[in-house]
């Protein structure tokens, strides 16, 4: 029975494609203190513990490269030996740069000049010129940046697993016999009816056959409220069934549910997602097929066609090349970007990689989720009006609300516990499931519950009606009121919005940024919130796999982001160019689907992460800029005979330097 024992997934088949969590079993040969957290040094493949030791023997290597590079620059400005700076570059290379090594020769071999074949370049020539701290440097900043973006990546990839749990494995399935039997949820059929009782958690997609509830669907649907199910009501895997015992008919297999779906989603968005190249690799293939033409051409065509001296033309060819080595734009890009990363993160920030503080420059669209995002994602009491000749009764309406664990009626408890008349006691307490709470205060029955109750209790009236349509245009969930007589009072409940949010539209829109509204929620509540913050577009009444395809729909008119808090808008983070999640209140599945995090769930935080993503491209820009200049000026005077081999390194080292030093910019603004 759902809700009882452990609960895992229904979707089996997902489980299969999906990795599975198992705990390392202990090492045959007692390796690992009989399973205890102590480990060897190296470990055989194969081995359950192989993992875990790559990656820390992975951080030891990149630590003493780190160190060996930091060496190598502290006796090269000591004035120690050469011999012991080149030895400390060659520990910090061989280390961490042997991969980078034959990937860029690999590339080279093929024509494929990209950032592997860019980098085995400017090490070789930081070698050649006897540079060893600038070659060591270089490697060592490539291979953080790199390792950094590969584990975001795959934590990113593992971002699903977090949605195994939501789903109980096993459903209470009615027999012939009208018993009702524990059965895996992956095994039973379409047209089955289940039974989930109060607290437990629905196994698999169906509709409502029987009784009637309030249900927690925000996982699916991103709603704020639990909404009321009836007879005929769709109810979702994954969703928490509140108040009464629900009988409902099965209308899809554990491998379609929604949340399968949203599942499969996320994986689809994730794959589909193109890789978009670093500037400095569609940089370096342009660059570095050039550079070593014009040197070859320098070396060759002189002597060849005016009758020069080969010795001559020969050198002037590698001044050439010296002067072209890429270090000062491969080592910009790093530094600019870890730079960028770096100050984000002291705004509180958290950008999972320089890939996409780069995109950020080029945002065309912004879609927000409303609830917890725009919202504080949390009901809280707006409005109360009471009917002629019925003020007094607000210790009544807190005295049956606080007997309710519903977000609505828990909102009206606390209205009333910081002021008005002390609460009476409630005799005869009964909730009734779906639609609201009665009681018995001083011998009087009273009822707090939705429109429908008050209705069918036949005490509605033409002006309550206009009232409760009133509050329902604004996006809020009304609950009266009344004794056996008459209505007495109407409590306007509503999710509220941030305080912040519609200067961080407004700040947005400035920057040149259109902006969307994705969610679950009814209409009329998405386009009340949507113009109290000035959204340009709303959609409402979404899915996460509607979310996704709006995201995909936007990102026809440029590159769009993002932002949400739920697992509902997994799929939508996963396919947008940028996905942002509210780090302090966003799920776990957010969080890792997501590229850049707002610790703070601060929205204003979005528009400073498109000025600084802006600032980034611009110094990036400007560092290769720089660089071109100054090695074009050398390039002109070897050209003209003026060109030496000291000029060379001058115009290597000095274009690092002054790249380095404006890279560095970024931290002090």
């Amino acid at each position: 029975m759902s809700g009882c024992g452990p609960e895992r997934t229904a979707a089996s088949g997902q489980r299969r494609r999906i990795a599975r969590r198992k705990a390392p079993e202990p090492c045959a040969g007692g390796c690992c203190g009989g399973g205890t957290a102590i480990m060897p040094l190296s470990a055989p493949a194969g081995h359950p513990h192989a993992p875990a030791l790559m990656a820390r023997g992975a951080r030891w290597r990149m630590g003493l490269a780190a160190a060996a590079a930091l060496g190598a620059e502290v006796t090269h400005w000591a004035a120690s030996p050469e011999w012991l700076s080149a030895l400390l570059a060659l520990v910090a290379v061989a280390l961490v740069g042997l991969r980078v090594f034959r990937k860029g020769l690999v590339a080279l071999c093929h024509a494929d000049l990209n950032i592997n074949a860019l980098m085995t370049t400017a090490v070789i020539g930081a070698f050649l010129l006897r540079q060893w701290p600038e070659a060591a440097a270089v490697l060592v900043l490539f291979e953080l940046a790199e390792r950094i973006e590969a584990r975001s990546l795959d934590r990113a990839r593992n971002a699903i697993r977090g949605l195994m749990d939501l789903s109980p494995e096993m459903a209470s399935v009615r027999q012939a016999d009208g018993g009702w039997v524990d059965v895996p949820a992956a095994e039973v059929p379409v047209g089955s009816i289940i039974r989930v009782l109060p607290g437990g958690r629905i196994p698999l997609d169906g509709t409502v056959s029987s009784g009637s509830s309030a249900v927690d669907q925000s996982p699916i649907t991103g709603e704020s409220l639990p909404v009321d199910k009836g007879p005929g009501d769709p109810v979702y895997a994954g969703t928490v069934n509140q108040a009464g015992l629900l009988e409902f008919q099965v209308n899809a297999l554990a491998s379609r549910t929604t949340l399968a779906r949203i599942i499969h989603a996320i994986e689809e968005a994730q794959a589909r997602r193109a890789p978009i190249q670093r500037f400095v690799d569609r940089f370096a293939r342009v660059y570095t097929p050039l550079v070593f033409a014009f040197a070859l051409a320098v070396a060759v065509i002189p002597p060849l066609v005016a009758g020069g001296g080969w010795s001559i033309w020969t050198y002037r060819g590698l001044v050439l090349l010296v002067i072209a080595c890429p270090c000062a734009l491969v080592i910009s890009t790093p530094i600019t970007l870890v730079s960028g990363l770096t100050a984000a993160a002291r705004k509180g920030i958290l950008i999972k990689g320089g890939l996409h503080l780069e995109q950020g420059a080029g945002l065309a669209w912004l879609a927000f989720d409303k609830t917890g995002t725009l919202t504080h994602g949390r009901p809280v009491l707006v409005d109360l009006e009471w009917l002629p000749g019925a003020r007094g009764h607000e210790g009544i309406a807190v005295s049956l609300a606080a007997r309710s664990d519903h977000p609505v009626s828990r909102a009206i408890a606390a209205s009333g516990r910081s002021e008005g008349p002390p609460a009476p006691d409630v005799a005869e307490f009964t909730a009734l499931p779906g639609r609201g709470l009665r009681g018995s205060v001083g011998g009087v029955t009273y009822h707090l519950g939705s429109h429908r109750l008050i209705h069918d209790a036949g005490l509605c009236s033409p002006e309550l009606e206009a009232r409760i349509l009133r509050h329902e245009e604004l996006g809020r969930t009304v609950v009266l009121l009344a004794d056996p007589l008459r209505a007495l009072g109407l409590f306007a409940v509503a999710d509220t919005l941030r305080e912040e949010s519609r200067e961080a539209i407004a700040e947005l829109h400035a920057l040149g940024i259109r902006t969307a509204m994705l969610t679950g929620d009814n209409h009329t509540t998405a386009r009340a919130i949507a113009g109290q913050v000035g959204i340009d577009e709303v959609r409402a009444e979404l899915l996460p796999e509607d979310k996704l395809r709006a995201i995909e729909s936007f990102s026809r008119h440029g590159r769009v982001g993002m932002v949400g808090d739920g697992i509902n808008d997994a799929p939508a983070l996963a396919r947008a160019d940028i996905g942002f999640a509210m780090g302090a209140a966003g799920s776990d599945t957010a969080m890792e689907t997501a590229d850049v995090a707002l610790m703070d769930d601060g929205l204003g935080k979005l528009a400073q992460f498109v000025h600084l993503s802006r600032e980034t491209r611009r110094i990036l820009r400007q560092n290769i800029t720089l660089a071109l200049v100054i090695k074009g000026s050398f390039l002109a005077l070897t050209l003209a005979g003026l060109g030496t081999m000291w000029m060379a390194v001058f115009a290597d080292m000095g274009a690092s330097l002054l790249v380095i030093a404006n890279s560095l910019r970024i931290l002090k603004r």
